[in-house]
């Protein structure tokens, strides 16, 4: 059975049983607890934490997730994958855990022939939480599995929660035996390779406190709804009913596989070392690809560090295989090709992702290069200092900044005849696990206890926003809190968080900044600093009490600053018209990967895999603006997302879209999905100027643009700035870049003048220097402090001189330069000196310590630089010290 069928089959059990299909989430959401979505259930969270009500009593998905805790595991096994998918169904105080046994074992013993799985309930085991009687019982009286065959595990395997405080409960996992040619008897327990888990299911029925049940400490209250929660493993399932032995053999995954063997010339399963590269390949080509899609870029931070890891994983499995061409977009096309039958979107968005990859692949291949110099020169001196052991934190280094995978640096070394020192390396490595760890824990406390919120969210329903028509409204103060505590009133000079019953100001989302303005009442006056959605749908109104106080019930009139938000929405639309007008000239492929849209100012960051052209920015400045005197109407309706993804509408990457989706249009120029406010007509714009722009990642892209009288302003003072420097240059406007290019020659030509003089000045002393030589052990001797100043150019020129003056004679020239507190050095040696085996760069170290510096280079001449002046004198007695010793 393809994947693509046990999907779908999984999808259409559930929706004959009154589940509602959800499509997958982005694997990027907007939770502070995740860099990626790992979990079938991490789009319900808002439902399961109380957030928000559930639309729906009980939905279906197959999630796309990500877990890339053990990236350096993957294919030394076949059990570890970076991508999958996660088939689920859940139930929001619906059925539980009868309802949830019964449908699960349905599906999976059901025959193929009338729509399910057809797995031998005989080799059917299941799992159980140690407490939860009640599970094993609905067990053996659903589905008759035997008592044996249900094995009882304590909460480090059978009970799930999320890490924090909320809400967890018990689960039972079910278990498929592979036979005894995969492992020793006695169920999961024993051997979980042989008895290996298909599906969990979570009965949520808990609410957890600082401590976990996981670890024996009891729940501190129960759920007032019980909750589904399960996860079927897909990839695990499609190999069992394709029959191969692991993930890596399915439909989906082979194929990565297969090209890799075109490639390579090399046959998967005929060596384990070569098994591990194919692997690799194959797992991360998938990953790859999937992030791509949902807008990841590469990078070396967060999420982009993770993708660049994962591309650049595979061009050094690819180079261990032989294969030295590049390869990352031929592997997107396979997975484009297994992938998109089950997500499209790879399909639509494919000339996009395979330029990242192309761009990525370049980059490293570049990096490697770099790399390789690095790791050169540490193996040279490792040769040198006579060891034979590669540091452990050379190896992280080259991991760390270079993408080096330990792997790769212990192939060279060994070609070199070194070893690493692997147990360093494991080290650093682990300190950077546990630094990464530790920022996963602080990421996990931003939800923030927000419980107080969600009350309020639960007795007076969803804030209604009124903002998209009216800057003024009447309201009710619903809820005050302090620091997340509810209060009754707030007193003059006070800070709070207002919940109102129906605002007019916008919350901070999608880019936009949130509205200020006032609060005005019988005898109060509040400053509205901040507006914000804590939990979804509630606005949060930061407020300081100007006057007066506030309690509950009080009607208040609410005031949006209105020019503000006008400067904010012509921000905002202008924005879409930048988008536009940069996916006009770059394709699809350059889709927004963020905007910031404040008074008078847009910022707009857009992945494209080249360079960025000045010209192109130009033609969009121009484009926008073209446009602008149309003056067409911005218009904003509601559909369902399917609707208006037909119509054209561009959907932003990370962001989550429900069914219906508001859209807005500014004629046939520009759609898009978003939930912002905007002008009425394009024509209110006025004038969009582009003020820079910048690369701020590989294949990210940001520009920023003044809107309106900013813009203007803006252009005023550049026509002021050009006109006073026509002034002062004393030629037309128009002729300004040919005079200014003039006037910078003729300086170009002033410098290179005064440079000449100086090193002039300075290499006339070269004489009265070489008469100075003092015989050392039958060496000439010049070692001398120079004047202040003198650049590091200035330096090696006259040490060279010196050395010239100083003919066939044994010579050794060491001349310092102080300058801002530090110290410039330079030695050079004569040739006889050097017939002697004086070496330049192997005097350095003699003194270098005393004007707290290093320096280095060749035989002939050498040269550095230090921080402590001061040393000079101490320097060059260490110097005649190592000469006169021999």
């Amino acid at each position: 059975m393809e994947t693509h069928e046990i999907n779908q089959r999984f999808l259409n059990y559930f929706e004959g049983y009154g589940h509602t299909r959800v499509p997958s989430a982005s694997l990027i959401l907007d939770d502070p607890t995740l860099l990626f979505v790992n979990a079938g259930m991490v789009q319900f969270k808002p439902y399961f934490l109380g957030e928000v009500p559930p639309p729906y009593p009980r939905a279906t998905s197959v999630q796309k997730c990500v877990r890339t805790g053990d990236i350096d595991e993957v294919g030394k096994t076949t059990r570890h994958n970076t991508f999958f998918q996660m088939a689920g169904n859940f139930s929001f105080g619906d059925y539980f855990k009868e309802g949830a046994i019964t449908r699960a074992w349905e599906l999976i013993t059901t025959s193929q022939a009338d729509g399910g799985f057809g797995f031998d309930p005989s080799r059917i085991w299941v799992t159980v939480y140690e407490n939860d009687s009640e599970a094993a019982g609905l067990w053996r009286e659903i589905a008759g599995i035997p008592s044996e065959r249900i094995q009882a595990r304590d909460g480090r395997d059978n009970y799930w929660d999320m890490g924090v405080p909320g809400p967890g409960g018990p689960c039972s996992e079910i278990y498929y035996d592979r036979g005894p040619e995969y492992g020793r008897e006695g169920g999961p327990v024993v051997d979980e390779d042989r008895y290996l888990e298909i599906w969990n299911l979570v009965f949520m029925q808990d609410v957890r406190g600082e401590a976990s049940p996981k670890y024996g400490h009891p729940p501190i209250g129960e759920l007032p709804k019980k909750n589904i929660d399960t996860g079927m493993g897909v990839e695990r399932v499609a190999y069992l009913l394709q029959g191969v032995e692991n993930v890596y053999e399915t439909d989906l995954v082979r194929p990565v596989i297969t090209r890799a063997e075109e490639f390579s010339g090399r046959r998967y399963g005929a060596n384990h070392t070569d098994d591990v590269r194919f692997r690799v390949i194959a797992d991360h080509a998938r990953s790859g690809v999937m992030l791509i899609t949902d807008g990841v870029t590469p990078g070396n931070e967060a999420r982009g560090y993770v993708l660049r890891r994962l591309l650049r994983r595979i061009v050094r499995s690819v180079r261990l295989l032989g294969v030295h061409e590049p390869v990352l977009p031929e592997f997107a096309k396979v997975v484009r090709d297994a992938m998109s039958p089950s997500y499209p979107e790879i399909a639509r968005d494919f000339d996009r992702i395979s330029d990242v990859m192309r761009v990525e692949e370049e980059t490293f291949l570049s990096t490697l290069t770099s790399g390789s110099k690095i790791f050169d020169l540490a193996a040279e001196e490792t040769k040198r200092s006579g060891g034979d052991i590669l540091a452990g934190d050379k190896a992280f280094q080259l991991h760390d900044t270079y993408g080096f995978p330990i792997d790769l640096t212990l192939e060279m070394a060994a070609e070199q005849g070194l070893s690493v020192d692997e147990d360093g390396f494991r080290t650093l490595m682990e300190e950077q696990r546990q630094r990464a760890k530790a920022d996963a824990a602080a990421r996990k406390s931003g939800h923030g206890d927000l419980s107080e919120y969600r009350k309020v969210l639960e007795q007076h329903g969803e804030t209604e926003f009124l903002g998209y028509t009216d800057l003024q409204s009447t309201s009710r103060v619903l809820a005050l809190l302090q620091d997340g505590v509810p209060v009754p009133s707030v007193g003059e000079g006070q800070k709070a968080g207002l919940i109102l019953d129906r605002t007019p100001f916008y919350a901070e989302s999608g880019g936009q900044i949130a509205d200020t303005g006032t609060l005005l009442g019988h005898g109060v006056e509040l400053k509205v600093l901040d507006v914000q959605k804590l939990v979804p749908g509630l606005f949060v109104h930061s407020v300081e009490v100007l006057a007066g106080e506030v309690g509950l019930d009080t009607e208040l009139t609410a005031s949006v600053d209105a020019t503000r938000r006008a400067s904010i929405e012509r921000s905002h639309s202008a924005t879409h018209l930048v988008h536009a007008a940069v996916r006009g000239a770059y394709g699809k492929r350059a889709a927004q990967a963020g905007s910031l849209n404040s008074p008078g100012r847009m910022r707009f960051d857009f992945t494209t895999p080249g360079s960025v052209s000045a010209d192109v920015l130009t033609e969009v400045e121009e484009e926008v603006n073209d446009y602008l005197q149309t003056d067409v109407e911005v218009q904003s309706y509601v559909t369902t997302k399917d609707k208006a993804l037909e119509l054209g509408a561009v959907a932003l990457f990370g962001e989550k879209y429900g069914n219906d989706v508001r859209v807005v249009d500014m004629g046939d120029y520009s759609r898009e999905l978003c939930g912002g406010t905007h002008v009425d007509r394009i024509g209110q714009l006025g004038l969009v100027k582009l003020v820079s722009d910048s690369s701020i990642g590989s294949g990210v892209h940001r520009v920023e643009a003044l809107v309106g009288t900013d813009a203007l302003r803006h252009v005023r003072k550049e026509q002021l700035l050009v006109s006073q420097l026509a002034g002062t240059l004393k030629v037309p406007t128009d002729q300004l870049p040919s005079r200014i290019e003039d006037v910078l020659s003729r300086l170009r030509n002033a410098e290179k003048e005064i440079e000449q003089l100086r090193t002039r000045q300075v290499l006339g002393s070269a004489g009265s220097l070489a008469e100075k030589a003092q015989d050392v052990n039958g060496v000439a001797l010049v070692a001398e402090q120079l004047a202040e100043g003198v650049d590091a150019g200035g330096v090696r020129a006259l040490a060279g001189e010196v050395r010239n003056r100083l003919g066939s004679r044994p010579g050794v020239v060491a001349l310092f330069a102080p300058a801002d507190g530090k110290v410039s050095f330079v030695v050079a040696t004569t040739a006889a000196a050097r017939d002697k085996g004086l070496a330049a760069g192997k005097l350095v170290p003699a003194f270098a310590e005393a004007v707290g510096g290093r320096g280095g280079g060749k035989p002939d001449m050498a040269q550095g630089g230090g921080s402590n002046p001061a040393g000079i004198d101490q320097a060059i007695a260490a110097l005649r010290g190592a000469l006169a010793s021999g």
